[in-house]
């Protein structure tokens, strides 16, 4: 199925109380297919126990873009079949509460669209995620607790 674009998303929600969930990565993912736990982790190392979304632009963006492997930088719209639980790489221990609004799932997602029009963040931003998270794994802190 073709990508949707940011105008044909809105003829995909049910509701407007409905909650949107996003999902970057590197994948190129089809309309209807689904995100599940099992397969590499976007930031490699190991088989994912679990697969993470969002409710914010940002958070996705950052998934996009610091995914692994050589594909396009992808933000899907997706929709959790189970149960989703704050991520606990991002709440209370980085930031009180749940402000960037993200969760994860050992559920799949299905994808229901694709964001095309986005803005990533600088060259300068990513390299120094990248360098923060080598950093830290080089302390032997992984960037996904499990």
């Amino acid at each position: 199925m073709k990508s949707k674009t940011i105008n044909e998303l809105t003829t995909i929600v049910h509701s407007p109380f409905q909650q949107s969930y996003l999902h970057g990565t590197k994948a190129d993912l089809a309309l209807g297919e689904l995100i599940e736990v099992g397969f590499d982790s976007n930031y490699g190392g190991r088989k994912a126990k679990y697969i993470y979304l969002t409710a914010t632009l940002d958070p996705a963006i950052w998934g996009a873009e610091l995914a692994l492997g050589e594909g396009r930088e992808r933000i899907y719209l997706v929709e959790p079949t189970g149960p989703v639980e704050d991520d606990p790489n991002l709440t209370d221990k980085k930031f009180t509460g749940n402000p960037s609004k993200s969760y994860r799932s050992k559920h799949p997602f299905k994808v229901i669209g694709e964001v095309t029009i986005w803005q990533g963040h600088s060259a300068e931003q990513i390299k120094a995620m990248k360098e923060g998270i080598l950093k830290l794994k080089e302390q032997g802190i992984d960037a996904i607790e499990d």
